[in-house]
């Protein structure tokens, strides 16, 4: 009779400690598709860029330190290495992209242009699930360490060296508002 229990109780314990390996290794899983996903919206909107850049040339020809910066932010994006490089090039196109949109809006016929309409919408959906595509991304590395640091998964998060991972930020010089001039 005892053996048996111990028996059970070893079969407990071992469930156990698959069932948080399990759960570490499906929200570590989770953190990394998510960040895909982050690329991949990023790389569409990137993607995005000429299309705009030529339905823009015709009509704002003088406006080319505009068009640079795009152009520049544009080819920072497609050559950032990593997670950080990638979050800050983004932003810093975000934030280019913004500049011509405002630009825009002193040229009746490029607003009324059927192309950069096309494009503007297509680029805010883009920027709509890069926005949700980061905040995924922040939630599953919040289950994730909570997990790390809630008992009992805090010890078994050490014995399986799964260390916390860090949320995606945004640095405060990107919070702040664009000046644009004219």
């Amino acid at each position: 009779m005892i053996t048996w229990i111990l028996i059970g109780v070893a079969i407990i314990i071992v469930f156990v400690f698959f069932m948080y390996y399990n759960r570490f290794v499906r929200l570590s899983h989770q953190i990394d598709n998510s960040l895909a996903q982050i690329s991949v919206q990023l790389k569409k909107r990137s993607d995005l860029i000429p299309n705009l850049l030529s339905a823009v040339k015709g009509y704002m020809k003088h406006e080319k330190k505009v068009i640079t910066e795009v152009t520049n932010a544009r080819k920072a994006l497609v050559g950032a290495e990593g997670i950080e490089a990638k979050m800050k090039a983004g932003n810093k196109l975000q934030s280019a992209l913004k500049s011509i949109f405002a630009i825009a809006e002193g040229y009746p016929d490029l607003k009324a242009n059927t192309n950069f309409l096309q494009l503007q919408q297509e680029l805010s959906a883009i920027e709509d699930k890069v926005a949700y595509a980061r905040q995924y991304y922040n939630d599953g590395i919040m289950s994730y360490n909570v997990m790390t640091n809630m008992v009992p998964g805090k010890w078994f998060a050490s014995m399986y060296g799964f260390n916390k991972r860090e949320y995606l930020k945004i640095a405060e010089a990107e919070k702040a508002v664009p000046k644009i001039e004219f």
